[in-house]
């Protein structure tokens, strides 16, 4: 991730078509030492490819990943309606249990 960031901050700069030593510059202004395998392989892929369009190909990409919040909406919503069914006399015996009977309150 290191080595994506430090390309697309010299592409976000102007440059083009950022190369390894540009990469591992960046790096070390900052105190950490590229790995050449991982740095090859990364500018590898990327060269003669435009970063705008893979972005945009990888919020497309994006998109279409479910994120699970539905799920767990639909059914917290179901939990709470069942909450909300539940008889009265239950909810008058939590509020004979609760801390007022113990003689003392949160400011006394």
């Amino acid at each position: 991730m290191k080595y994506l960031a430090a390309y697309l901050l010299l592409t976000a700069g102007g440059k083009t078509a950022p190369t390894a030593a540009d990469v591992k510059n960046i790096l070390a202004s900052v105190g950490i030492e590229a790995e050449e395998e991982r740095l090859n392989t990364l500018i590898s892929s990327l060269e003669g490819k435009n970063v705008e369009e893979l972005i945009a190909e990888g919020k497309e990409k994006m998109a279409s990943v479910p994120t699970g919040g539905a799920v767990a909406a639909s059914s917290g919503a179901a939990a709470g309606g069942a909450a909300d069914a539940a008889p009265a006399e239950e909810k008058e015996e939590e509020k004979e249990e609760s801390d007022d009977d113990m003689g003392f309150g949160l400011f006394d």
